[in-house]
């Protein structure tokens, strides 16, 4: 683990469901201080009450300040234009940056910080704010977003990729894409917090109530409920399986009509983070019921460790990052291969097992971002002879 460093961190909002950044941004906080900066956003805004109440969702923590909200760990809300294929707007925003977490950092009294990016909008400020070393963790293909500017983001990701000392990305789509700009770009997938999620194991968690009142089996899914969701598959599998109970958790940002007549399918809507473990619990068989794109094809999924953790059975849509769990993930191709994959688990009983959530011990976010940590160890050589050049070179 390193240690003693300061970090500038630009994720998504702090305040929202846990993803890969703040898993590994909060064992970094252990050891290190860090200053989380929250998300510059990748969608251009639309006339929407959505969007009307983000934006002053951002100017309210802006307002706030810099806040700490653990030890070593702060945040900060910065204000930006978010039309990141205007120049103009770029411009604006590289130098409304640099100067705001300028100030910030010498409240705090960062010096020489990593900058530790996972937003390619982040490009225009990184290595302006005195950095010891830049490193960009590519979780996404950022450009696939729905509303995103393709074009702009594309350029903005390529000049924040070339410009890092280290780049890591989630998947090895991801590896294939990001090494033809950087050839230090390194491959550590997602890890998981294993004993949170194995407490779905545990004879003494309690399955929620919304999940023990519903006909067996359950057939489950959490995370954001979007476009990439291949709704149609979970309408199939209502229609032709009225028996099943098919739980949905999540936030949903997508159109979901088709699927709110249905009996059996049931939208519980976003829950907790700590009460994830007792929803698995209720569940018989977990799915990753992605459609397949460009989006979806690069990505690694986090659920489909936090299911395997919780020792469900899983099965997923065919996506490069399943096929690296063969053996615990299985792949299905259609509804009526899920159909088909579904009734093969509930024939040997489902629900989750201790055996399954130990293959997951050596995925823990710990050890992933131990690996991290070493590669960041192992840059530091390299950056110090770029530096001695630089400084030769002048």
């Amino acid at each position: 683990m390193i240690e003693g460093r300061d970090i500038i961190c630009f994720a998504n909002d702090w305040d929202s469901d846990p993803l890969s950044k703040k898993h590994v941004m909060t064992r970094l906080a252990r050891h290190n201080r860090v200053l989380w900066v929250n998300s510059l956003g990748v969608r251009n805004p639309t006339v929407s009450a959505r969007d009307a109440r983000r934006v002053w969702e951002k100017l309210r923590g802006f307002l706030r300040g810099c806040r700490q909200v653990e030890d070593n760990l702060w945040v900060f809300t910065p204000v930006v234009i978010p039309f990141h294929g205007s120049a103009f707007a770029r411009s604006i925003n590289r130098r409304l940056l640099a100067f705001m977490l300028r100030r910030v950092c010498r409240r705090l009294g960062f010096e020489r910080p990593i900058t530790w990016s996972f937003v390619p909008s982040s490009s225009g400020v990184v290595g302006r704010l005195g950095e010891q070393m830049v490193l960009y963790q590519c979780v996404d293909e950022y450009s696939e977003f729905r509303g995103a500017d393709k074009g702009a983001i594309l350029r903005m990701e390529r000049e924040l990729v070339e410009r890092s000392d280290l780049v890591i990305v989630s998947s090895e789509p991801l590896l294939e894409a990001k090494r033809r700009f950087n050839p230090a770009t390194h491959l550590v997938t997602h890890g998981v917090e294993v004993d949170h999620f194995r407490r779905a194991c545990d004879p003494g968690t309690a399955v929620p109530e919304a999940l023990q009142r519903l006909p067996r089996p359950v057939i489950g899914f959490f995370g954001l409920l979007a476009d990439w969701v291949d709704l149609e598959l979970i309408r199939r599998l209502a229609i032709e399986r009225p028996a099943w109970s098919i739980v949905m958790i999540g936030k949903i940002d997508t159109d979901v009509s088709a699927l709110r007549p249905l009996p059996n399918v049931h939208l519980l809507g976003p829950q907790p983070y700590a009460t994830l473990p007792a929803y698995c619990k209720g569940f018989d068989v977990a799915l990753v019921p992605f459609v397949v794109n460009e989006l979806t094809l690069a990505a690694n999924p986090l659920k489909m460790r936090e299911y395997l953790a919780a020792g469900l059975p899983v099965i997923s849509t065919d996506l490069p990052e399943a096929r690296r769990l063969t053996g615990l993930v299985r792949i299905a191709h259609g509804h009526g291969d899920f159909i088909a994959a579904i009734e093969d688990v509930l024939e040997s009983g489902g629900g989750p097992r201790a055996s399954v959530s130990a293959a997951m011990d050596r995925e823990s976010w710990d050890a992933k971002v131990e690996e991290m940590c070493r590669l960041v160890a192992g840059a530091a050589p390299s950056i110090t002879r770029k530096a001695a050049r630089e400084c030769l070179a002048s």
